[in-house]
């Protein structure tokens, strides 16, 4: 676990957005600061936009190679970080295990770290949960507060209130005022038997990239656990989402979870400004994709969905590669940190 006072590395492993939009970058640093009383080490790539994978791997290497340095997090996603990989020394990672933050094109980096048996957390980027304008959302704090300082369970919850719809950067009034929130959906359930294990997952989208490229890719042979997805703001088709899927249980992958969490979907985004009922219809797609595809290679996995998982907001963290318990008699979902 962290502890207040640490020193805490922040990395950009796959785009350097804080070089073109700096307000939410410095408003997450100051959060870390402040609230969570750490100290934020920048590296060379961190605020470069447009460096080489080679030189984002530098970083990754650096970061991990400061026994000063007790945790990592990512400023952001991107949309390249599986060509980083190639570049990353195992040995660097494993002689000072440290965990790693980060969500989305992240996937990539969790999902090495998680080959080699070292911590990570699904969430907690510095510029959209800690930079989030206005405050962070308080289920989205509570959860990375439990994930950093406190070990033990930790129940999910859905939320009351929450949203996808992006606030426009560039625009720092943005950075002021919280987003309006629409009211709590709650989850969708299916299944009755309680489910443990471990979890593994992340956004389907770089997961079906890993499965192109074939890199450090979840053994099919001997896992069971729980898969965990969610989609991105390029907003698939429920169609392309069943296709993943579908390679997926063309794998063998589908058939080895005992349970699926499903992320609620990002339906709205800045540059695909979806009516309500539109938005309505694309979340109902992608859920009939999920269906149907389970329905074909794995029928007997517990099932939820809309978890705040992903991207949207808030985002509750998940410990990659930790213990989670699916209960649906309780509808209660618990993670251990």
């Amino acid at each position: 676990m962290i502890q207040p006072g640490d020193r805490v590395a922040i990395v950009s492993p796959s785009g350097g957005l804080p070089e073109i939009f700096p307000l939410p970058y410095e408003l997450g640093l100051r959060r870390l600061r402040d609230d969570f009383g750490l100290e934020p080490v920048e590296y060379p790539t961190t605020r470069k936009l447009g460096s080489t994978p080679a030189e984002r791997a530098a970083d990754l290497h650096a970061a991990w190679s400061d026994p000063s340095i007790r945790a990592v997090f990512a400023s952001i996603g991107g949309s390249d970080q599986v060509t980083v990989l190639k570049h990353l020394e195992p040995a660097v990672f494993r002689a000072d295990p440290k965990p790693f933050f980060g969500y989305s094109d992240n996937t990539n980096l969790l999902n090495f770290l998680h080959s080699l048996g070292l911590p990570g957390y699904y969430g907690g980027s510095v510029m959209v949960q800690f930079g989030r304008g206005g405050a962070m959302h308080p289920d989205t704090e509570r959860s990375l507060r439990a994930a950093m300082f406190t070990p033990g369970e930790f129940d999910l919850t859905p939320a009351k209130g929450w949203t996808d719809h992006d606030h426009d950067w560039a625009n720092p009034a943005n950075l002021e005022t919280e987003p309006p929130l629409f009211p709590g959906t709650g989850w969708r359930w299916s299944g009755s038997r309680t489910v443990s294990g471990k979890l593994w997952g992340g956004c389907i989208e770089i997961i079906d990239w890993q499965l192109a490229v074939n890199r450090w890719m979840l053994p099919t042979e001997s896992y069971g656990g729980v898969l965990f997805l969610e989609t991105s703001e390029d907003m698939p088709t429920g169609q392309h989402v069943y296709w993943m899927l579908r390679n997926l249980g063309e794998r063998g992958l589908l058939e080895r979870f005992d349970a699926v969490l499903w992320g609620r979907p990002k339906s709205w985004a800045l540059d695909r400004r979806l009516t309500p009922e539109h938005s309505a219809e694309y979340v109902t797609g992608q859920y009939a994709a999920v269906d149907r595809a389970l329905a074909e290679y794995n029928p007997e996995a517990v099932v939820v969905k809309g978890l705040d998982i992903g991207h949207t907001d808030p985002m509750l963290t998940l410990p990659y590669g930790g213990q989670v318990r699916v209960d649906p008699a309780a509808e209660r979902i618990t993670v251990v940190y």
